[in-house]
Order: structure tokens, then C-alpha cells, then sequence
């Protein structure tokens, strides 16, 4: 629950009075609430203070994605503090289940997404994968920032946990070396970043809305990866997207690896559970 003091915050931010507050389901790391007025109703995440730099690199994202004005993100209303607690109160987006139709337009729309490019892979912050840090480090070769910045990271934190021993992770030049081959010729597209069936709406109105976002640029292809880990997406989504972004001939190969960083990450976030997927494809490419 929320108490009056911290209701009152929220008013004087809103310039509003705040008629109910209620607890729904919002996620694995913050409580959630549906803040309702006399004429609108947002959507409260709710933190740890300590926690407050998630909600921050949070917001950029949903600028960033926002800014580029290809597909829709929830309007911000604030972010801040109260007490010993962080938070970022958002739009509340009425959802249907997608038809058809709805999946088509977010495949389109992904695709426009991915075509905001920039000069080096990377982001202007570090932010979050979950609940665990993902650097946003720089780079102008892919391989080398996929290698250095996600799989090592992530591998390394799997080997520190004992979830992973010295043999099972290949060396990085043999990483390098397997990978550059199938990552030649790739640009930076501006990339959702987590993208599961978990962080997408679509509103009554059929229009998707992008949440959670762990954004940076990378290659496009990372995103679909996540869309294919866990399901959740439908063909005319892939049709949508493939019509205005077609494969190649690695992009198999790829989305497989790409799927290696989401799996170390579910590794080291949920535990055992997810060995056996992250074996696979170590043994599979290196």
C-alpha cells in the first residue's frame, strides 16, 4: 500500500488528486500500482532508493525510443524519490490481446525502429538487463561489442556464481574468431534491447506501445532474437518485420547467439534451470 504522505508527493507531481491506489502485477523486480484520478489513471513502479539509477536508465529509453517517433512508448509523469524508495510514474495503457492486424503493425513499426541508426554501437548510458547491469560501452566493430560487452560480462558473472567452470567458457579470441565471419557488414540499429512477450502492449486501440526497455545500438537482429526466445510473437509479425528488414543467410546462426547473452543472463538471474540452453549453444559455436 501506499501511504497519504507518499499519495501527496504524487499529487503535487500530477497536479492532481488521487481518488484510489491499487496494487496489480508489474514485474519480477518492482511492486506495481494503478494510481486512478477523476480523470486519468498511470501506472506506479515502485523501488528500493538504492535501486533509483533502474528507473532512470529506464526513462532514457523510453525517450530515446519515443524521440524517434516510430513507435509508441508511455508518456512519462515523473520519476523521483520518497523516503527509502525510488519510482517512475507512467501512462496506463488499456491492452487487448493483439489480432493480426495489431502483430503486423508491431512487426512494421520494429522495423522502422531498427532503421535509427548512429555512428558506433553502444549507448550514451549503461542500464539494466533485468535487475543485473548491462555496459553500453562504445564500440565501432560489432564483434567487439558483443563479445566485450555482453557475452564476457554475463559469462564471467555465470563463473563467479559457480554456475559455470573455467573449461565451459571458450577463450574471447576464439569467441572473436568464430564470430566475425557471421557479424561482417552489420550497422547499429537503435534496438529495444528486451524485447519478450512481457514488454509490449497493445492498446485498446491498437497501437503498440514499447515498455521496460534496455536500449542501445546493436545489431537489429538481437532483438528478434529475444522475440523467438520465449514466444509470444505471431508469423504476421515476422512477415511484417522480414518484408522491410529481409535475413540473410546467417541470420539463423546469429539469432541462436543472440539468444546465448538473454540465456546467461536468465543463468545467472534464475540459476540452474537454464545451464543446459547456455551448454547447447557453447558447444554448438565454440
Amino acid at each position: 500500500m501506499l501511504n497519504n504522505a507518499f499519495i501527496k508527493q504524487l499529487e503535487d507531481l500530477l497536479s492532481q488528486k488521487i481518488e484510489s491506489s491499487q496494487s496489480v502485477s508489474g514485474g519480477d523486480i518492482s511492486e506495481a500500482f494503478v494510481i486512478k484520478t477523476n480523470t486519468q489513471k498511470f501506472f506506479l513502479k515502485k523501488n528500493r532508493l538504492e535501486n533509483q539509477n533502474m528507473f532512470k536508465t529506464e526513462y532514457r529509453g523510453l525517450q530515446a525510443i519515443a524521440k524517434t517517433n516510430t513507435i509508441t512508448t508511455p508518456k512519462v509523469y515523473g520519476i523521483g524519490t520518497f523516503e527509502n524508495s525510488s519510482f517512475l510514474l507512467l501512462e496506463w495503457i488499456e491492452s487487448k490481446h493483439p489480432s493480426n492486424k495489431d502483430f503486423k503493425t508491431l512487426g512494421t513499426q520494429l522495423a522502422q525502429l531498427h532503421q535509427i541508426t548512429a555512428a558506433q554501437f553502444g549507448f550514451e548510458n549503461n542500464n539494466f538487463i533485468g535487475s543485473l547491469n548491462q555496459s553500453n560501452n562504445k564500440h565501432s566493430n560489432w564483434t567487439n561489442f558483443y563479445v566485450e560487452e555482453r557475452l564476457l560480462p554475463q559469462l564471467n558473472l555465470a563463473k563467479s556464481k559457480g554456475l559455470l567452470n573455467s573449461k565451459e567458457i571458450p577463450s574471447t579470441l576464439a569467441i572473436k574468431e568464430t564470430l566475425q565471419p557471421i557479424f561482417e557488414n552489420i550497422k547499429p540499429s537503435l534496438l529495444h534491447g528486451d524485447l519478450w512477450s512481457g514488454n509490449y502492449l497493445i492498446s485498446s486501440k491498437g497501437i503498440p506501445y514499447l515498455i521496460d526497455p534496455a536500449v542501445y545500438y546493436g545489431h537489429n537482429e538481437v532483438d528478434i532474437a529475444m522475440t523467438k526466445l520465449f514466444g509470444g510473437f505471431s508469423n504476421d509479425f515476422y512477415e511484417a518485420y522480414f518484408d522491410m528488414t529481409p535475413p540473410d543467410h546467417h541470420t539463423n546462426q546469429r539469432v541462436e547467439i543472440y539468444q546465448l547473452y538473454y540465456l546467461l543472463v536468465h543463468l545467472n538471474l534464475f540459476g540452474q534451470s537454464y545451464y543446459g540452453s547456455v551448454k547447447s549453444i557453447l558447444q554448438k559455436y565454440f
